[in-house]
C-alpha cells in the first residue's frame, strides 16, 4: 500500500538513521558521503553506536542498536546488500519508519538505488520526493508441549531446517489447524511475497507479486510424493511440527536469528499486524524490477512501450538495449 512521503515524518523532525555494512570499504565511503550531503541540506543524521567507530560520520548522533534506534526518524537509509537491509528492518519495523536501501551487494532485490545514484537519493529525500509502501511480515511462535516458548518475526521467511547434514528432518505440516502431510526433508520455508524472491525462490517456490496478500509454504528437498510449493490465504496459519522420533531441527528467521528445535517442537507462522515500510523512488512495475535484478532476457519484445527503468543505470542500459534491438531489426 503506497503512501506519501509525509506519512514517514515523525513530529516534524527530519532525521535519517544510517545503517551500513561496515565490512565493505565502499559502504563506509558511501555512508560518509550520504551523511555529509544530508547534513549540508539541513537534515540530522543518526548512526548506530556499534557502527560509528568504523563509519566515523562527523556530526552524527549515536544511538544504541535496538527497537528505539529509528524512533522519530523519517527514514532508515541502508547501505549494503539484502542481508544489511534485513538488519535495517529490525530497527525500522518497530518504529514504523520507512526504509530505503542503496545496493552494495550482488542482486540487492530489496534495494531501491545503486551507489552511483547516491546524490539523487539525497536530493529526493530532501525534497520528500518518494513514496512509501508496506510489506507483509510474519509472526513466528515456537511451542513445546502446547506452551509458547519463543516468539519472533520475519520479513522474508521463517524456515525450519535440519541441523545435521547426514540426517533428514521428519516434519508434519499443517494449514489452518488441519494436518496436510508428513515429509522427510531438508526443511520447510514459510515465506511472504517479499521473500518469494529469496530463499523460497531458491527452493523452487513461485515468484509472488508484492501486491498479492498470501503466505507461501515451500518444502526443501522433500522425499515424498506430494511436496509441492503451496500458496495459502493471508489469514491462514501455517504450522510445522518436528516429529518426536527425528533429530532436532533449527528455526531460522530471515537467515539471521536462529533457535534449536528439539523433537516435538511446533512452529506456527501467521501474518503479522506490523509491516515493514519501504521508501520507493521509482514506482516501476514489479515485472521491470524482476527483469532488472535478475538480468532476464527480454530482447525482441514488441510490446506497447519499453520497460520502465528502476534506476538511472537501468535507464541507460534500457536505451542501449532498445537501440541495439532496433538496429538488429
Amino acid at each position: 500500500m503506497a503512501q506519501s512521503a509525509e506519512a514517514g515524518v515523525r513530529d516534524g523532525a527530519r532525521t535519517v538513521l544510517v545503517v551500513a555494512h561496515t565490512g565493505r570499504k565502499e559502504a563506509v565511503a558511501a555512508s560518509r558521503q550520504l551523511a555529509e550531503q544530508l547534513q549540508a541540506a539541513g537534515l540530522a543524521v543518526r548512526v548506530l553506536l556499534g557502527e560509528q567507530p568504523d563509519l566515523q560520520l562527523a556530526g552524527a548522533r549515536t544511538v544504541p542498536a535496538g527497537p528505539d534506534a529509528a524512533r522519530g526518524a523519517e527514514l532508515v537509509v541502508v547501505l549494503g546488500g539484502d542481508g544489511t537491509l534485513l538488519r535495517g528492518a529490525e530497527y525500522a519495523r518497530p518504529a514504523g519508519t520507512a526504509m530505503l536501501g542503496v545496493n552494495l551487494g550482488h542482486i540487492g532485490f530489496l534495494a531501491e538505488a545503486e551507489p552511483e545514484d547516491l546524490t539523487e537519493v539525497v536530493e529526493r529525500v530532501v525534497a520528500r520526493d518518494y513514496q512509501v509502501e508496506e510489506r507483509m511480515t510474519l509472526d513466528v511462535t515456537v511451542s513445546r508441549n502446547g506452551n509458547p516458548v519463543v516468539q519472533n518475526w520475519a520479513l522474508n521467511e521463517a524456515s525450519v531446517e535440519k541441523a545435521a547434514r547426514e540426517r533428514m528432518l521428519e516434519v508434519i505440516v499443517e494449514v489452518d489447524g488441519r494436518p496436510l502431510s508428513r515429509w522427510g526433508c531438508d526443511g520447510v520455508v514459510c515465506a511472504t511475497p517479499t521473500g518469494s524472491t529469496a530463499y523460497a525462490f531458491s527452493a523452487g517456490g513461485p515468484v509472488v507479486w508484492p501486491e498479492v496478500d498470501a503466505l507461501l509454504m515451500v518444502p526443501i528437498s522433500a522425499h515424498a510424493l506430494f511436496a509441492r510449493p503451496m500458496v495459502a490465504a493471508p489469514s491462514s496459519v501455517l504450522a510445522i511440527e518436528v516429529a518426536p522420533e527425528t533429530p532436532h531441527g533449527v528455526l531460522w528467521c530471515d537467515g539471521k536469528r536462529s533457535l534449536e528445535l528439539p523433537p516435538g517442537a511446533r512452529v506456527e507462522v501467521r501474518r503479522s499486524d506490523l509491516p515493514v515500510r519501504f521508501a520507493r523512488l521509482v514506482q516501476a512495475p514489479f515485472t521491470d524490477r524482476l527483469v532488472a535484478k535478475f538480468a532476464l532476457p527480454v530482447w525482441g519484445w514488441r510490446g506497447a512501450r519499453p520497460p520502465a527503468p528502476t534506476t538511472a543505470e537501468d535507464a541507460g542500459a534500457g536505451r542501449q538495449e532498445l537501440r541495439t534491438d532496433s538496429e538488429g531489426a
